[in-house]
């Protein structure tokens, strides 16, 4: 299947079960980017999809997903990274770098898998590494009205879900070498998360909700 004709079916879909907002992706650029969102369910990926408008993705889905009817399908159009999120899965992060070098828009969930409590959680080091790595500007974006639970409920009661895509400004990651840097590593993650934060509601906030950082953004 062609990545256009996956791209209007997705948004077909989306149209009837979904009212979806989409805020500032239109600042989405040409070049390498990264976008990092925040990880509530299911549908997510869809909802990214439905709002980039560009063929050069790059996406880590996981492994589990290879057979799924519609995340299969995805995973295969765009050419994924099949990861295995259980394990230390290098192979995978190599290729994702590997990709990167080559150019295009990086799609990852800074968490590494669905939040169980429907806000954030801790995010892993391993997006601060690839775009400190890559040299690629990230763009935070908070998604909303994507949680399994909701969604199902409403699709029982043929209603359509309110979700939400709204994107923060780029900004690049830099971590020194030597000493220190997995420090450096963590509080660039920190800072990749609550860029993220800073543009969800605040019961959504999870863990960062008490970080001074997050307030700081908000009053920009």
């Amino acid at each position: 299947m062609k990545y256009k004709t996956l791209r209007s079916i997705v948004r077909f879909v989306m149209n009837i079960i979904a009212d979806v907002e989409v805020v500032g992706m239109e600042k989405i650029p040409q070049g390498n980017l990264m976008i990092a969102a925040n990880h509530l369910g299911r549908l997510d990926t869809a909802v990214l999809l439905y709002a980039i408008d560009r063929e050069d993705i790059i996406m880590a889905v996981a492994e589990k997903y290879k057979d799924h009817p519609l995340f299969g399908a995805i995973g295969r159009t765009v050419d994924a990274i099949w990861l295995n999120r259980f394990e230390a899965d290098f192979s995978a992060l190599r290729e994702i770098l590997t990709r990167m070098q080559k150019g295009g828009l990086m799609v990852i969930a800074p968490e590494g898998t669905r939040s169980k409590t429907e806000a954030l959680q801790e995010g892993k080091m391993g997006v601060a590494f690839l775009a400190s790595k890559s040299g690629y500007p990230v763009m935070p974006v908070a998604l909303t009205g994507t949680e399994d639970r909701s969604v199902i409920e409403n699709l029982k009661r043929f209603r359509r879900s309110k979700i939400k895509a709204v994107a923060g400004e780029l900004f690049y990651v830099e971590i020194p070498k030597g000493r220190g840097r997995e420090e450096a590593m963590r509080k660039a993650t920190d800072e990749i998360m609550c860029q993220i934060a800073a543009k969800l509601p605040e019961s959504y906030r999870g863990f960062y909700k008490d970080y001074p950082r997050v307030r700081e953004l908000m009053q920009k």
